[in-house]
This record gives C-alpha cells, sequence and structure tokens, in this order.
C-alpha cells in the first residue's frame, strides 16, 4: 500500500487510517475526498486532500487518481430516529452517501480490482448490515445492501480468477470518530485503524470487530429469532440514553 485514496478520510476512522499509514517510510502519497476539509493540523507533504460531496452527479473526480493500488470509504452517515421521524426528502441522501456512493467508485477503480497487480480495497459497512436495526431503520437498509454488493462482486472476483478482494468492515458503535457529530478522538481510534490496515493488506472480505466478544452471540440470538433480537435491540438504545423516550 503505497499510494492510498481514502474516501471520507478528513476525520474519524478514515483519518486515523490516514495517518497511520503517512507514518510508513514506503507509503508516497495519501490522497483524501471528503465533504469536509482536512484540518490543517493534519495536513503532511505525503497527503493530498480534496473537497467533495458525494451527493454531486459527476463523479469524474475519481478518475483523477490512476496511480492508486489502494481504496477505502470510509464515507457515510447515520442518525438514531424512528422511520417515522425521518424527512422524506432524507432517504435519496441515505442511499446516494452510504450504498450507491461506493458502488460508483467502485466502478470507477473496478479494472484494478479484476487486474493482476494487487489492490487493496475496503469498504466501511456497519454491523447494522446484519440485523434488524430499530431506530437505524434507513441506515441499516443502506449498510444491508452494500453488504450484499461486495459479498456478490468478490465472488465475481474470484471467478475472474483476480486475487483481489474487497474488504467488508462492518463495526457496531466506534468510539472516537464524528459518526454522532462529535470532534474525532484519533488516540481512541488507532488500534482498530492498525486491525483495518492488516485485514486489507490480507486481502480479507470480512472484518467485524469484536465479532467473538460481542457480534458472534448477536448474529445468533438474531438467527435464532429475529423478532425478539430486534426488540431487544430496540430497548437497548432506549436504555442507552442515546435517545429519547417520548416525543416533545
Amino acid at each position: 500500500m503505497k499510494r492510498i485514496l481514502i474516501v471520507g478520510g478528513a476525520n474519524g476512522i478514515g483519518l486515523s487510517i490516514a495517518i497511520q499509514l503517512a507514518m510508513r517510510p514506503e507509503t508516497e502519497k495519501i490522497y483524501i475526498v471528503d465533504r469536509a476539509e482536512l484540518r490543517k493540523d493534519y495536513q503532511s507533504s505525503k497527503i493530498q486532500s480534496q473537497v467533495f460531496d458525494l451527493n454531486n452527479q459527476d463523479y469524474s473526480i475519481f478518475d483523477h487518481f490512476p496511480d492508486i493500488d489502494s481504496l477505502l470509504i470510509t464515507a457515510g452517515f447515520g442518525q438514531l430516529a424512528l422511520f417515522e421521524d425521518i424527512p422524506e426528502e432524507m432517504l435519496n441522501t441515505y442511499f446516494t452517501v452510504n450504498t450507491i456512493a461506493p458502488i460508483r467508485i467502485i466502478k470507477h477503480f473496478y479494472d484494478k480490482l479484476l487486474g493482476h497487480d494487487n489492490f487493496y480495497c475496503g469498504i466501511m459497512v456497519s454491523i447494522a448490515g446484519y440485523l434488524s436495526s430499530p431506530f437505524f431503520s434507513v441506515y441499516a437498509a443502506t449498510k444491508a445492501a452494500l453488504r450484499i454488493f461486495i459479498e456478490s462482486v468478490n465472488v465475481e472476483l474470484i471467478k475472474s480468477g483476480s486475487n483481489n478482494r474487497i474488504l467488508n468492515v462492518s463495526p457496531g458503535k466506534i468510539n472516537g470518530t464524528s459518526f454522532y457529530n462529535k470532534e474525532s478522538d484519533l488516540s481512541q481510534t488507532i488500534p482498530l485503524a492498525k486491525d483495518i490496515i492488516h485485514a486489507m493488506e490480507e486481502k480479507s472480505d470480512l472484518f467485524i470487530p469484536q465479532y467473538e466478544e460481542i457480534y458472534k452471540n448477536v448474529l445468533e440470538r438474531y438467527h435464532a429469532d429475529f423478532r425478539a433480537e430486534g426488540i431487544h435491540s430496540y430497548e437497548y438504545k432506549m436504555n442507552s440514553g442515546r435517545v429519547k423516550p417520548d416525543k416533545e
């Protein structure tokens, strides 16, 4: 991984990965594309950033990186809210940013994935894409669609004879990111950033952080009784203090 494009790398886990890669002597260039500007204190001679909103229709910006050997897509958003409280005009935005954008970006670099040269690729998905997630209904739907896309394309890559894969990174809540409109705290995201880089370099196709500790049991409960687990998820979020029990 010498020349890396990180879409969504101006904050959160994408920024943490960029900083880790920039510390490597072999890294030549890191391109960051994000709707937010990269803070000056994170800029370096190895990092080049550009501002781009994934809601734009013109994705020709992604034709400007023919030299990359690695692609990581971390851009995405979600908000704890009941479906009834999500404005209709936000539905397209959810799918455009979380699902359509990563698929379109992969299309721009699919020749590299199909090629014989090593091309390292990863996409931040979510554990929400594997199970019902009340208060995250639309977000979970966008991630479920993205998950199935990655799994399907990886099979096509296998059958094409390519050794390259798209890594599906499906975490639960990540502390230290700006997902909930908080400031990024890189000290909390460094271990996960290192794990993601390692999984990409291994050309793994799936990485669920804390799988053995947490999510193996969660997924087993879900497959045993998705209704009961959905209710458990609803009540867990209500008791977490992250949502209000009554409307104002």
